[in-house]
């Protein structure tokens, strides 16, 4: 009776499950399956596709590379691949496998396939993994070698399982092994280990063993070391026969005649003499096959028919078939990445596979890399970097190829008999690059060989020096006694001295030594002794490394996350009760900031809500970048550069209507300058209708993913890198962190999106996408490092979500990527390899976590500038004059290239400092200015607001205690008019001040003294409320206009200069013109206002 398991489509949603047949489990055939899961599990979650594999051995997939082991062990269980429990740990359905069965029948029309105990199996996809079967040679049939006792092949479980039964039977004079390959001596050492076996013969042909991975010195070194086993090895010999007799109706082994009618007596053969590909099932089913044997496969691994793929040794590519694992782990993957990613990616196709290899064998390391017989081919054959050869020119010199005096490689031996090392390394013929080589008895240098090989660059040392090795010291001394010209790092020449002037000039941690030396960023065998010398340098200079805040809180930014974290602080207040020195304490311009970055990665709330809204840096506090004139810049976001023309022609209507100055960033986006303050609500109202939202350009937040075109339009391009920026920048946007983040993404190795100098980049490759992390540019420009390679779209944004959540969580305040990483490296540690193991290997146990933290995080986006559009007490904060609704300049603005511009500032502008007694001949009197209402007062922090009295700006502060203060709006620094949007703090013995936004002089609030730069001093006055109202105690306009008015400080440009030189003429203060002498006269308004008075708005005011 059939059996049949049902194939019809799982559905999901809309979204239909497509079954796979492998036919083959062995390491190919689960590879696949584990690789299509995992892009499925990505893409998907799991429910784009289901498998049914089938194995014909009664054993589910295990490691045939390991077979040896099994002589030892005897447990077909330690060679599983997967334990039992994988098979059923799947969802329903997802994962059927058969084991003790074979395919023996294949409809490629009607999808179906018969197993030999009649299970039926509908397919949507099939794909044959069907391996290889041992090759015996043409002097005996397969059914002589399955139906005579005492001869084998080396390929299964049951294979060894016949021989150790065959020679546990009886006992074994002597054993011949037919092939000196790699597996015919690793068969040789296992048969010789069993203890009824007495005597273990090698056959080879060739005149030295392993003739297919070494040359003829290398063969003959390992022919030792087998021979010193106790091994006996034949060389250039061939068998002709295999004599046998008849005993109790068996057929038994008794010897080897060889081709010169010699006769080796031996009771059992193992035959090791290669491969042959199992094609016959394709090649019953129409399937077209080589005459070499193997499935003929396209670049994709597509077979003739329709849906039919094959990999592994079944598959024959170019003409070629791989007995090797690892071109069929890679033909594995490119099939399952292009069936789960190809759809939104670039098909992957297979390339020409790296057959390099590393191996113990007989108790000896060996390897081979690159073109290891790169000396035995002919010229035109040879690949050598930057070596053309077209129309017989080779690098500008005429040639014939194959000509024998052509040298276009040469070898460099070494041989050492005494530690048995043997090593020999193929170069182009100047030395430059490395093209291969073979290793035995030391194989250290195997990974950076490979590499240097794969790289395809000019060698940095000669070639005598690469093949001796660079030794490296152990146990160096920590430096004391070296003098300062000593060499400490040889990679970049950094002595001793170099590292004693970095910290002698103020560096402190260990990363900022690197970022200016580039010590330890090269081979790193130098940071043991770097850190030493560091550490006591630090010592002498009497640095004790503490990375607390501020004084208000004497943590560090890790620390204080937890804090706030586990405690579930939401407010500044609550942070400084629970962990700072002064529980009622202001906070100062350093904590307050971070603070607020803090509670934001942890709740995401409004920053504009009132108990967070003192805390932000201007930038923040007002959702734009405050300029040098006063005004901000609107930066709309505009995910990877991509944007309609419907949105670029209302950036053009709402710049025209606003007088707006227009640049294109560095992070493709579209700059607007010149905005006021008032005007900005209005302004993102207009954006926000055409569906613009807020770029974030102000805060320590995401900023842009920067991409190139990707496959959407470039012929180079292999991965839609618009869309995955879209998709990343969309999923960070709005997210608060130490410091700004910027990302990359490049649609292929061109890089055009410099995404390896950014917080975060990704660059498609062939195979998937490159993961980088931890660059940036900027005034120490550092180069992202390569995180993951080859990695799904799904697992790129999963390690990029990771890295980001752990850099909020454990980096210091206002430290960039780039230096967090460094930092990680303190200590001798790698930082990349120690976030490699946290954040892809899991090495804490912490990603789930971390998973889940970022998920929370995206989830709590929203819109900043939709909230203030859409509430009017917000936008009521935006005000420049509560008092008025006038506007007053102060910076003129110049005419440059057809577009406006503030005028320069002075070169060298004069320390200011500004008192009451600077006011003559006036009358100090009480003067009502404002409501209380219009300080938006709160309990939960302090509020500003700015009036304008006369020509004279004056900011009012109110601290969360009820406490009024007021200063001059001007900052004597840079005559900008911008005290009012800076942050409040206090000193330790209380006194609270006002930090300047643009250079953050600190100013206190009740004497106006500077308590950064003693040279400059602001106005302050009395303040008092009555009955809701706010006074000041003010002297007469006039009085005071003289000495603060904005006419007076307001920055301008000659114009007949400017006419001359441009943007670089001379720069005048100009005091009040003589028409606005008169004591009664209004001071005119500059060209920006409305045409009306102050005392024409406001009739309840005293002026």
């Amino acid at each position: 009776m059939d059996i049949s398991i049902d194939a019809k489509p799982l559905i999901k949603g809309n979204e239909r499950t497509r079954k796979a047949l492998v036919i083959g489990m062995g390491m190919v055939g689960i590879a696949f399956t584990e690789k299509l899961f995992a892009y499925d599990d990505e893409e998907t979650d799991g429910q784009g596709w289901s498998v049914v594999i089938v194995g014909e051995e009664p054993y589910p997939a295990y490691n045939r590379v390991g077979l040896t082991q099994y002589f030892a062990h005897r447990s077909t269980e330690d060679l599983y691949l997967q334990p039992l429990h994988w098979y059923s740990s799947h969802r329903a359905d997802r994962l059927t496998h058969v084991i003790g069965d074979a395919v023996v029948d294949l409809d490629t029309i009607s999808r179906i396939a018969q197993t030999k105990q009649g299970l039926k199996i509908e397919y949507d996809i099939c794909i044959f993994a069907t391996g290889s079967r041992a090759a015996i040679p043409p002097y005996i049939s397969p059914s002589e070698v399955e139906t005579t006792h005492g001869i084998f092949v080396y390929r299964t479980i049951d294979d060894l399982n016949r021989m150790l039964a065959f020679t546990e039977a009886k006992a074994v004079s002597k054993v011949a092994v037919i092939g000196g390959g790699l597996l015919g001596l690793e068969a040789a050492k296992a048969l010789s280990d069993l203890d009824h076996v007495s005597q273990v013969v090698i056959m080879e042909r060739n005149k030295w063993v392993l003739s297919r991975q070494f040359d003829e010195d290398g063969g003959h070194m390992v022919l030792a070391q087998v021979r010193a086993l106790g091994i006996e090895v034949l060389l250039e010999t061939r068998v002709s026969s295999v004599m046998t007799y008849q005993e109790d109706d068996l057929t038994l082994v008794k010897g080897l005649k060889l081709d010169d009618e010699t006769i080796l007596q031996c009771e059992m053969v193992c035959f090791a003499v290669g491969i042959k590909p199992r094609d016959d099932l394709a090649k019953a089913s129409g399937i077209e096959t080589h005459a070499r044997g193997g499935i003929v496969v396209n670049e994709d691994l597509s077979t003739s028919a329709q849906d039919v793929y094959a990999i592994g040794e079944c598959a024959s590519w170019q003409g070629e078939t791989f007995g090797l694992i690892a071109p069929g782990i890679e033909m594995a993957d490119v099939l399952a990445y292009n069936l789960t990613e190809g759809p939104s990616h670039k098909m992957r196709a297979m390339t020409t596979p790296d057959i390099s290899t590393k191996l113990k064998l007989l108790g000896v390391n060996l390897a081979s890399f690159g073109d290891y017989f790169a000396d035995r081919k002919s010229p035109e054959t040879v690949d050598i970097p930057g070596r053309k050869k077209k129309s017989g020119v080779v690098d500008g010199h005429s040639k014939t190829h194959g000509t024998s005096d052509e040298v276009i490689v040469r070898a460099l031996s070494y041989h050492d008999p005494f530690d048995s090392v043997y090593k020999k390394y193929i170069f182009s013929a100047d030395g430059k690059y490395l093209l291969g080589g073979m290793m035995l008895g030391d194989v250290g240098d195997y990974v950076k060989l490979l590499s240097l090989v794969k790289k395809r660059k000019p060698l940095e040392i000669a070639p005598g020096q690469l093949i001796l090795g660079v030794p490296r010291k152990e146990g160096e001394s920590d430096g004391d006694d070296l003098d300062d010209s000593a060499q400490i790092c040889s990679c970049y020449n950094v002595n001793k001295g170099a590292i004693s002037k970095c910290v002698a000039s103020g560096c402190k941690p260990f990363g900022e030594v690197k970022s200016q030396t580039k010590i330890t960023t090269g081979c790193g065998g130098c940071t043991p002794l770097a850190m030493s010398i560091f550490n006591s340098e630090m010592k002498k200079a009497g640095h004790v490394v503490a990375n607390h805040i501020c004084s208000h809180f004497k943590r560090s930014r890790q620390d204080l996350f937890l804090v706030v974290k586990i405690k579930r602080l939401t407010t500044f207040g609550d942070v400084m009760k629970e962990a700072g020195e002064h529980p009622n304490g202001l906070g100062c311009e350093i904590c307050k900031p971070a603070v607020a970055s803090i509670l934001s990665s942890l709740h995401n709330e409004f920053v504009m809500a009132p108990a967070h809204h003192q805390n932000q840096d201007t930038n923040d506090k007002y959702l734009a970048n405050i300029q040098r004139n006063g005004t901000y810049s609107v930066i709309p976001r505009i995910p990877a550069g991509e944007i309609t023309p419907a949105k670029l022609m209302a950036l053009g209507v709402v710049a025209e209507k606003y007088g707006l100055y227009t640049k294109v960033t560095g992070g493709q986006r579209i700059d607007l300058f010149g905005a006021n303050k008032q005007d900005l609500p209005d302004i993102w109202e207009q954006l926000g209708s055409v569906g613009f939202e807020s770029g974030h350009a102000y805060g320590k937040a995401l900023r842009t993913v920067k991409s190139c075109v990707g496959t959407s339009w470039c012929r180079f391009g292999v991965g839609d890198s618009v869309g995955l920026a879209v998709e990343l920048e969309e999923r960070y946007k709005g997210i608060r962190a130490p410091h700004k983040i910027k990302g990359g993404v490049s649609g292929c190795v061109r890089e055009c999106a410099e995404a390896q100098s950014k917080d975060f980049g990704v660059i498609a490759t062939s195979k998937g996408w490159n993961v980088y992390v931890g660059g940036n540019g900027g005034a120490k420009p550092r180069h992202a490092e390569l995180l993951a390679v080859d990695v799904s779209r799904k697992k790129a944004v999963k390690y990029i979500d990771r890295f980001l959540m752990l850099y909020i969580q454990s980096a210091d305040r206002l430290q960039r990527t780039a230096r967090w990483v460094e930092s990680l490296s303190e200590g001798g540690r790698n930082g990349l390899e120690y976030l490699r193991r946290v954040i892809v290997d899991d090495s804490l146990g912490i990603c789930n976590d971390l998973d889940k933290a970022m998920d929370a995080l995206v989830g709590t986006y929203f819109d900043e500038w939709a909230e203030v559009v859409r509430n009017p007490e917000r936008r009521a904060l935006f005000r420049q004059f509560s008092n008025t609704d006038e506007i007053r300049q102060g910076i003129e603005s110049i005419d440059e290239r057809g577009q406006k511009r503030p005028a320069d500032w002075p070169e060298e502008a004069p320390a200011l400092k500004f008192d009451r007694s600077d006011v003559q001949d006036s009358d100090w009197e009480w003067r009502k200015v404002a409501k209380l209402a219009d300080l938006h007062p709160t309990k939960e922090g302090s509020t500003s607001i700015v009036i304008n009295y006369s020509d004279t700006q004056i900011a009012i502060f109110r601290l969360a205690n009820g406490d009024l203060y007021a200063t001059q709006q001007l900052c004597p620094h840079r005559q900008a008019f911008v005290l009012s949007d800076g942050l409040l703090g206090d000193t330790a013995d209380g006194r609270p001040y006002v930090s300047c936004p643009l250079h953050k002089r600190n100013f206190t609030l009740d004497k106006g003294d500077c308590l950064s730069d003693d040279k400059y001093k602001i106005m302050t006055f009395e303040v008092k409320l009555d009955e809701g109202d706010v006074y000041l105690k003010l002297p007469e306009p006039k009085s005071i206009d003289a000495v603060l008015g904005t006419s007076k400080w307001m920055v301008k440009q000659a114009k007949e200069e400017a006419l001359e030189l441009g943007s670089n003429g001379r720069i005048e203060i100009v005091a009040p013109s003589a028409e606005n002498e008169d004591p009664g006269a209004v001071p005119p308004i500059t060209s920006a206002c409305i045409g009306v008075s102050c005392a024409t708005v406001n009739k309840d005011l005293d002026w």
